[in-house]
């Protein structure tokens, strides 16, 4: 219900707002909303809850709305949840201050910081925001590694964004060589966009003929010009106008997209009316590459089907190799060198390119060579990787002379030398350089944007303009898309996440070690500490070797079986959940767990049962019936509480009403000795209460290798103390009193059974 009244609220109130006609276009509203996540303490990427928003074109105003409600009514005291937001790429965040890899670049994005008592709200509105996707994470403050059991109440937050916008429908378009007459009001200001085609090398906007009424012929109109959207991290070209025309322009502009253009006027209550124009100019095209315009359909398919895909790849091989061949000359009329690159997927967020020509490139310092790679969506949330080598093969360089990359979004870098930085005009790129002592740059770009990134390469030189003898090198660009920096190293393990359709990935370390790339030793875990975590953890499954005794001389001899499932399932399983390099694992992790599980819940059940002294046959009835359900709820929900609790609740309960039976039938108390009560129950129940306090409420991931053990501990000792003496008629496996080893055979006559007397061996008919 709240939330559709907010939904009301938000709908009134940006109708409202945009009723009315400004005379030159018309807004519309949309909103959408995101569920609800429960929110996690951070400790690495995948504690995150991710959501994805998409801005359309023309958007004028976009609002955000964070709303944060706590699960629990009781107190858990304030928490500031961290919401963070970036567009075309989810964030990449550093809340703990770690260690990045090696040569991996990232940009901080926008964060908020929301206070939560019980429930709290923000608002984020952002001017005409950048179109396309925009997302928006959301966490706790630094888990403090405390672990809570599933099922067990906690202190739980839920985070909900919503996003509403403000679009035009009917933008007027900047056609170049056309001139728009436009106004623009203090509260209104005049909306415009213009289309900056592929190999543009700039972008010009211009404004006159400007007249504000009474002040037409003051000029000064006070116009404010501004090129481009807002992405957080890059902000739009702002022209301060003083007189009555002015103009901006954009050196390297965003290539195949649209460009808004928005003029506001600081006069106050006066409407300025002005004309503005548009132009751009292409100063480098590289030359046609495959297949010639006049190739008609015949030529292009081939005699067969497979013979034309075949044809067509060599052609454009063929070109591209005669026209990357090392030392070949270009045209004249050549300005950039582009090279056609395969797109290849490999795996889910796996991508290679792979220039058609060859690994090889050539690189010449007379003109640069381009390689484009697009990444869609789908790439985002993986790590763009560069790796240039220097191929010293054919060619060697002088010690001044070096080979300069730079890889950048939306629009290539065409003039590449030490003065001109690596940047576009709204964007900035990742320059890198290879010579004779740096033979191989790498760069790692966690989360690339969604869009199309270019490689420019050119060899340069610092003693003159000409190179001398070395005027082509080769070089081999690798450019891929990997889930996670270097697989996250040998101490991190990479998981694939989704955020409803959307993938991505994030390291998760292990062994102390932290960072994006499980790179950060600060918190690393020493051998000598896994080592020791690994044995206490499977040693301490040895103090089952005392209940095994116990039980096989009391003649249990299936709840020993029991025991020793269960002793043998978590020592291997402990030894294979170690999280450094000491490490053994006997069988899958997963059926290790299972089995671990199962035995330990199993334990419990059959020694209250134990306890319970029922009959044979109703007691290895209800061991069957509970290890049945036991091992159906361990496969619905395995680290749930309750499969720890129910079955423990449940035996005691059954083995209560027997002793309750049993005292009423015989009038005293039951057990009746009190030598039993001291010396056995008492302290059996103290160590499986310390015990499963220990487990529920005292485990941290610091402190869990010696609690878990010392849980081991006193379970297996409970076991010896609560395991109830041996009864004084039981005979198993023909095993009889005394625990002699002579076998009873009472054969079957006519239906009737020979029975023996215990006392005076005389063999009876019944």
């Amino acid at each position: 219900m709240e939330v559709c009244y907010l939904f009301g609220l938000l709908f009134v109130a940006l109708t409202a707002g945009t009723s009315g006609d400004d005379g030159q276009v018309t807004f519309l509203s949309e909103l959408s909303s995101k569920p609800a996540q429960k929110l996690s303490k951070y400790g690495w990427y995948g504690n995150v809850r991710l959501q994805r928003f998409h801005i359309p074109e023309e958007t004028a105003v976009a609002r955000w709305l964070f709303s944060v409600t706590k699960g629990h009514s009781f107190h858990c005291g304030q928490h500031n949840v961290t919401i963070h937001i970036r567009w075309g790429a989810p964030p990449v965040i550093n809340p703990t201050g770690l260690v990045f890899p090696n040569a991996t670049l990232w940009s901080p994005c926008l964060s908020l910081s929301l206070p939560v008592t019980s429930q709290s709200s923000a608002t984020f509105n952002l001017t005409d925001p950048a179109p396309g996707d925009w997302y928006v994470a959301a966490h706790l403050p630094e888990d403090d590694g405390r672990i809570e059991q599933k099922g067990f109440p906690s202190c739980s937050y839920f985070f909900q964004p919503q996003l509403s916008i403000r679009r035009a429908v009917d933008t007027p378009v900047l056609q170049q060589g056309t001139v728009l007459t436009q106004t623009a009001a203090p509260d209104r200001p005049a909306r415009l966009k213009l289309y900056v085609p592929e190999f543009s090398s700039s972008v010009s906007v211009s404004v006159a003929n400007c007249s504000s009424g009474e002040a037409a012929g003051s000029g000064n109109c006070s116009l404010l010009l501004r090129l481009g959207s807002a992405s957080l991290q890059q902000g739009p070209l702002t022209v301060n106008c003083s007189g009555i025309s002015c103009s901006a322009s954009l050196s390297n502009p965003p290539w195949d997209t649209w460009l808004r253009v928005v003029v506001e006027s600081s006069q106050v209550d006066r409407n300025v009316t002005f004309s503005v124009a548009s132009s751009h100019t292409v100063g480098c095209k590289p030359k046609s590459t495959g297949l010639k315009a006049d190739d008609d359909l015949k030529k292009l398919n081939g005699s067969s089907t497979s013979t034309g895909n075949s044809s067509v790849v060599t052609d454009a091989a063929t070109l591209s190799n005669q026209s990357a061949a090392l030392g070949t000359p270009l045209p004249a009329s050549a300005c950039v060198w582009s090279i056609p690159v395969l797109y290849e997927e490999v795996d889910a967020l796996s991508l290679r390119f792979t220039p058609v020509s060859g690994p090889n490139i050539s690189v010449t310092d007379a003109r640069p060579t381009l390689l484009t790679y697009p990444l869609h969506t789908q790439a985002t949330g993986g790590t763009l990787n560069l790796q240039l080598t220097l191929n010293t093969t054919n060619a060697t360089l002088g010690n001044s002379s070096s080979v300069v990359a730079c890889l950048s979004p939306w629009a290539p870098v065409l003039e590449l030398n030490h003065s001109q930085p690596c940047r576009t005009a709204l964007f900035g790129g990742y320059g890198v350089a290879v010579n004779n002592s740096v033979p191989k740059a790498v760069v790692r770009l966690p989360f690339p944007q969604s869009t199309t990134w270019y490689l420019t390469l050119q060899l340069t030189c610092n003693s003159s303009s000409s190179c001398g003898n070395t005027s082509v090198v080769s070089v081999v660009p690798e450019v891929f898309i990997s889930a996670c920096v270097e697989d996250c190293g040998p101490y991190g393990e990479c998981r694939l996440l989704r955020s409803f359709s959307y993938l991505y990935a994030a390291c998760d370390c292990k062994a102390g070690w932290n960072g994006w790339g499980c790179t950060d030793d600060s918190t690393a875990q020493s051998y000598s500490r896994q080592l020791t975590s690994t044995l206490l953890l499977t040693l301490s499954n040895l103090f089952f070797l005392p209940a095994i005794v116990v039980a096989v001389n009391r003649l249990y001899i299936t709840e020993a079986s029991v025991y020793l499932f269960t002793m043998f399932f978590s020592t291997f399983y402990h030894a294979c959940d170690q999280p450094g390099v000491a490490v053994l694992c006997i069988m899958e992790y997963d059926a290790l767990q299972y089995c671990d599980f199962l035995g330990s819940i199993c334990s419990i059940w059959v020694t209250i049962l134990c306890m319970a002294r029922v009959r044979a046959t109703a007691k290895y009835t209800l061991f069957m019936l509970g290890a049945l359900l036991i091992a159906m709820s361990l496969q619905l929900d395995r680290k749930g509480l309750w499969n720890l609790l129910g079955p423990i609740l449940c035996a005691i309960m059954f083995m209560v009403i027997t002793w309750v039976y049993q005292g009423v039938r015989r009038r005293h108390c039951y057990p009746p000795s009190w030598q039993r009560w001291v010396l056995y129950l008492i302290p059996g129940a103290l160590c499986a209460l310390v015990g499963v306090c220990l487990y529920i409420f005292a485990e941290t991931e610091d402190n869990y290798y010696y609690t878990h053990s010392l849980w081991h501990a006193l379970v297996a000792t409970c076991v010896v103390f609560l395991l109830p003496p041996k009864d004084k008629d039981r005979e198993v496996l023909g095993w009889s009193r005394g625990f002699s080893w002579s076998w009873s055979w009472r054969p079957r006559v006519c239906g009737y059974t020979l029975c023996q007397s215990s006392k005076d061996e005389l063999y009876t008919v019944t």
